[in-house]
């Protein structure tokens, strides 16, 4: 009886973890972040850049990776190969890790606002 009872809580405790486990462990999910965030107030955001952009019908890099200069974006130019803090958390900008926030925000919630489409809320995004 009770190597039974041992060997049906072993074998339950071992699906849950593999149920579990498999949610955490596809490949292709992926997160939005920045080396300068190292404190996080928020869980990260999960974001699937591919499925992303196909469900967005977005093409162009430089909708999201835009550069700036002299306050005017260059549209044949992107800044893909950059974090955001490098522009939105310069020395020269005096930008502070709220300043960085609220880039990565304006971003997102402006698009989904505008396309009436994605999320807004803090909990759709910051998934505990």
């Amino acid at each position: 009886m009770r190597k039974t009872l041992g060997l049906l809580f072993l074998f339950s405790f071992l699906a849950a973890s593999l149920v579990g486990f498999s949610a955490y462990c596809q490949e292709d999910i992926s997160f939005v972040g920045d080396s300068a965030f190292t404190e996080r107030m928020r869980p990260s955001v999960p974001f699937l850049h591919d499925d992303h952009n196909e469900m967005a019908n977005i093409e162009d890099c430089n909708e999201c990776h835009h550069v700036w200069e002299d306050g005017k974006k260059l549209e044949w130019d992107s800044s893909e190969d950059k974090e955001c803090s490098e522009c939105h958390l310069s020395q020269e900008s005096g930008d502070s890790d709220m300043d960085l926030i609220k880039a990565y925000h304006n971003m997102c919630k402006e698009c989904h606002i505008g396309q009436k489409a994605g999320p807004v809320q803090c909990s759709e995004c910051h998934i505990k």
